[in-house]
């Protein structure tokens, strides 16, 4: 179906193209001062000049001869392409006006760049013709911007901008959905990746770029006012070139990208001084130099064998073919559409992966989930247990009730906390508790626990707290006096979220570092799933017994 669109879309362009009116234009020439005689087919132009020279604010005339050679259409219309305002004549006869030429005593009123104008059939005769235009340049009089003359059928004329604007207004419908569609799919993610926010802003700017070259058809815009635009459309243009390398290096993941595209970027500044004023040359060039610059990125991509860098190569290729054979205008655009296809595909080779990885995150959440199960029912803890809570209710009936009540609570939480990936600190606190009471009656030592600064409201993984307890029970030794402590402290700054577990008592290795069994793999499982890439976990000795840090951020560590 794709080549089907290229192929309708082709059509059209040449279709709205076709020539019917054949002719040949000559240079035009040019004379200060005013008479009506100067209008006439047949005058003597010996003393007229090739330059129009600095005409200030007198009134000047054009005249340029056209040979019509064939019409194979209709009614003959006139374009003209020229600044200031004027009024215009066929062999002698006025066909219309541009605005109103000015005098010394009266402003001018502006007409606009580009005007069509109808030509009188019975002066559209194969042959020689002369047009003459009476006219002023109030504005920007020492711009010398050459008169453009352009011959065809009147329906052509009117009709060709329209076919080929409303084609690049559906194209820049479709950037404008992207726009949006992309800006909110950034805005309402839980990661928010930068390429998705660059490729949504590069949407809009080729909207605008189009909507801006394109909206010269149903806006009449004032000569005074042309460059105004061609200023906004060149620095569209620059930031497009800026953001399209920009967009691949991340894609890319391209080690020296601040290297190369600070060089692009002071490339494009040069460009906007070196050529200010020639807009057409300045963004021919800023797009070479995004070019060259986006070639460098794939090629290096290919090198180091990215997915989806051949793809992007052959679209850059393609449209750099197709651009050699179309006019700027319409190449340019198609240019900038292949870049945009290639950059979509890769967002799309990118959701993908997010995608698998999701996949992968649930098959991690569920071995978690049997994890923690498998923690509270191993046989070793079970039996060991219910050996201490026979001998529990032999000796002390009631402490041995207590026993059992504790002991409920503990599989109570634990199977409320199963399936979640978070739950609130004092849910943890509560399981860490259960689970001291629990173990004072089988160890018979006085347990305590102590917590500083904590916020109700703040989510946690389940069972983390739970097994630094575990650990701490397991590796230390209590006092002499038979007791042995347990502290959680949470502090917080701006940006980062800290949770500081401190087992106080007898160290039974004297290691400087723990590397950690399962337990710590356990803990570091749960923050990845959690918090993927802004956490860090630290666990080692200290003078009072063993420490463990987790610290949680906004950004990625």
């Amino acid at each position: 179906m794709k080549p089907a669109y290229f192929l309708l879309f082709f059509a059209i362009l040449c279709t709205s193209c076709k020539r019917q009116v054949f002719y040949d234009e000559f240079d035009p020439v040019f004379k200060t001062g005013d008479s009506i005689k100067w209008s006439v087919k047949n005058l003597d132009q010996k003393r007229w000049s090739v330059d129009r020279g600095f005409t200030g604010k007198n009134i000047f005339w054009v005249r340029a001869n056209v040979k019509l050679i064939s019409n194979a259409g209709g009614r003959l219309g006139l374009q003209v392409d020229a600044f200031g305002a004027y009024e215009i004549y066929w062999d002698g006869v006025k066909i219309g006006n541009n605005g109103k030429p000015g005098l010394i005593n009266k402003q001018e009123i502006p007409g606009t760049e580009c005007q069509y104008f109808l030509l009188p059939d019975s002066l559209s005769n194969i042959g020689m013709h002369t047009v003459a235009l009476r006219t002023t340049q109030f504005s920007y009089p020492k711009l010398q911007r050459g008169i453009g003359l352009k011959l065809d059928t009147y329906i052509n004329l009117i009709k060709r901008p329209l076919v080929i604007s409303s084609v690049m207004f559906i194209m820049a419908g479709a950037f404008f959905i992207a726009f949006f569609y992309y800006a909110f799919l950034y805005f309402n993610s839980h990661k928010r990746s930068y390429p998705v926010m660059i490729f949504s802003i590069i949407c809009l700017l080729f909207f605008s770029l189009l909507i801006m070259e394109y909206i010269k058809y149903y806006i009449e815009i004032p000569y005074p006012q042309f460059f105004i635009r061609l200023e906004i459309i060149g620095w569209l243009t620059f930031s497009i070139s800026i953001l399209v390398p920009l967009y691949f290096s991340i894609q890319f993941s391209l080690k020296r990208k601040l290297l190369l595209l600070s060089a692009l970027l002071v490339t494009l500044v040069s460009i906007y001084i070196y050529h200010y004023g020639h807009y057409d040359i300045s963004a021919r060039y800023y797009s070479f130099a995004m070019w060259i610059t986006t070639m460098i990125i794939v090629l290096e991509a290919i090198y180091r064998k990215e997915k989806g860098s051949f793809l992007v190569l052959a679209g850059m290729l393609a449209s750099t073919v197709m651009n050699s054979y179309l006019v700027y205008d319409f190449g340019i655009f198609i240019f900038y559409t292949f870049i945009v296809f290639a950059m979509l595909y890769l967002h799309t080779i990118k959701m993908r992966e997010i995608e698998l990885a999701h996949e992968s995150s649930l098959l991690l959440s569920s071995r978690l989930q049997l994890e923690l199960i498998k923690k509270n029912i191993q046989p070793h803890f079970i039996k060991n247990t219910l050996t201490s809570l026979m001998d529990w209710v032999e000796d002390s009936p009631k402490q041995g009730a207590e026993f059992i009540q504790a002991l409920a609570t503990e599989f109570d939480i634990m199977n409320k906390i199963a399936e979640e990936s978070l739950i609130p600190i004092r849910q943890e606190i509560s399981l860490c508790q259960m689970h001291l009471k629990v173990m004072g009656f089988r160890k018979e030592i006085a347990y305590q626990w102590e917590d500083f600064g904590i916020k109700d409201d703040e989510l946690i993984p389940p069972a983390i707290i739970h097994t630094l307890l575990e650990n701490g029970i397991t590796h230390n030794a209590p006092y002499h006096d038979g007791t042995m402590k347990f502290r959680l402290t949470y502090s917080e700054d701006l940006h980062l979220k800290e949770y500081v577990f401190e087992t106080i008592g007898e160290n039974r290795e004297l290691s400087d570092e723990r590397i950690g069994g399962g337990g710590f793999k356990y803990i570091r499982a749960r923050l990845e799933e959690s918090y993927p890439g802004r956490w860090t976990f630290s666990s080692s000795a200290s003078n009072q017994g063993w420490i463990s840090k987790i610290t949680l951020s906004d950004t990625t560590i």
